[in-house]
């Protein structure tokens, strides 16, 4: 039961963020009908003032339906609300590029990595004309204060309030009563269901796909800085080597795209198999959205969010293996992303986003990365003349691959799709 289809609830999501919208503007039109169907006008007609529009439709807000999110202790809370602080480095640098794309660097805890993308980063070409927003999957103190040593660019960090990382003892993360062994809830003494496969949950697992899909409803509808950006915005990793012509070879390939790709939803500055360079040679390159600096804009989004029930209902831990699988078929046509022949960035991680610190059998490298930039690396390398090359046949994930497993929990379920439901407007 890979990916739950329901026909009638699989836009739910979509309409709960307009009808408070609908509800408001609904009541104000009633009342005009009314009063301009009423044959016995007063000669004075009552007016309401803006405060008591306003109580009247936050009541009605209030009788939404809201999510409810797990009860988070006082270090979450303080984290959530760090997240509303202004960007620093807003003395040194006050103004936005025009027309800018907002970088957002996902992290988790791999300090030796998370040091070379910063410092690939400062040497990218513009980058002090954008905005750097750093989404932490937990918090620890050594990433922390790399991102708060950044002097190049604005800088925002935010912090996933609900990450298993930070609840040790209750979900998301793990706690006593949780099932452990196959066949467990089925003696009813413990909580939690297992996945396709009958394993049960795992919080390290799990929060891969939890902090991706609270980092995208946070960025594009919760941020005071991004709710409002309609362009695009660019994500990497912190084991995503950045070439100096990144950011400007992205902003060539948003404008080309809407001009030479009209099936491409996104724009990659690599290709979607992470050990390719690049064909080289004078074309672009369309093909499916890899993970690798991939940026889309709030059009894409809100196709994305309305598929909310597919994304958090399909037992897949990886959050990019599940876009592959079902959300990009059920778009109902071709998913392409445009991007050069030749790499503008590189992963370089030898260890998974979630294998880091702190573990009894860690994965650890030192952290060399031997990637060699090129004299064509460091400017901008693409041209408007050049044609489309589109790639029909690809391989990897797809339509009818049924998920690794790792999300069969009931629980994880649902607090993804809170997440879709966190900023209703």
């Amino acid at each position: 039961m890979g990916f739950y289809r329901n026909a009638r609830v699989k836009d739910s999501a979509a309409f709960r963020r307009v009808l408070p919208l609908i509800l408001v503007t609904l009541v104000a039109v009633l009342f005009l009908v009314y009063l301009l169907g009423t044959h016995s006008v007063p000669h004075t007609v009552p007016t309401y003032s803006f405060e008591q529009v306003n109580r009247y439709s936050g009541s009605l807000l209030d009788n939404i339906k809201k999510p409810k999110l797990p009860n988070r202790s006082s270090f979450s809370m303080l984290l959530e609300e760090r997240n509303s602080l202004p960007p620093t480095n807003l003395d040194l640098f006050p103004t936005l590029g025009k027309d800018y794309i907002p970088i957002v660097l996902y992290v988790h805890n791999r300090p030796q990595y998370l040091d070379i993308v910063v410092k690939s980063l400062s040497a990218v070409e513009g980058i002090s004309e954008t905005l750097l927003i750093v989404s932490h999957d937990g918090y620890f103190e050594e990433m922390n204060k790399i991102i708060e040593g950044i002097r190049f660019c604005q800088v925002k960090q935010i912090f996933a309030p609900y990450s298993p990382h930070l609840f040790p003892n209750s979900f998301p993360g793990v706690s006593s009563s949780d099932c452990q062994e196959k066949g467990d809830s089925q003696k009813g003494k413990c909580t939690g269901n297992p996945d396709q496969y009958g394993n049960y949950r795992s919080p390290k697992i799990v929060s891969l796909k939890h902090h991706w899909w609270w980092m995208m409803n946070t960025v594009w509808d919760g941020l005071n800085e991004t709710r409002g950006h309609a362009g695009h915005i660019l994500f990497i990793e912190e084991d995503h080597f950045i070439f100096p012509n990144a950011y400007r070879n992205i902003q060539l390939l948003v404008e080309l795209k809407s001009n030479k790709c009209h099936e491409c939803y996104a724009a990659n500055l690599a290709p979607s198999d992470v050990t390719a360079k690049g064909e080289g040679g004078e074309i672009l390159i369309a093909e499916k959205i890899g993970n690798v600096g991939y940026a889309f804009n709030r059009t894409v989004w809100n196709k994305f969010h309305s598929k909310a029930r597919e994304f958090c209902l399909f037992d897949e831990y990886n959050w990019d293996i599940t876009m592959w699988a079902t959300v990009y078929p059920s778009l109902g046509g071709p998913v392409y992303t445009l991007r050069g022949p030749r790499r503008s960035a590189a992963h370089f991680g030898k260890c998974g986003l979630h294998q880091g610190q702190g573990e009894k059998s860690p994965c650890v490298d030192n952290g060399v990365v031997n990637i060699e930039v090129e004299e064509h690396d460091k400017v901008p390398n693409l041209h408007s003349a050049w044609n489309v090359d589109y790639i029909v046949n690809q391989q990897g994930y797809k339509a009818g691959f049924k998920g690794w497993g790792g999300w069969g929990d009931d629980r994880d379920h649902q607090l993804c799709l809170d997440f879709a439901d966190m900023y209703p407007l």
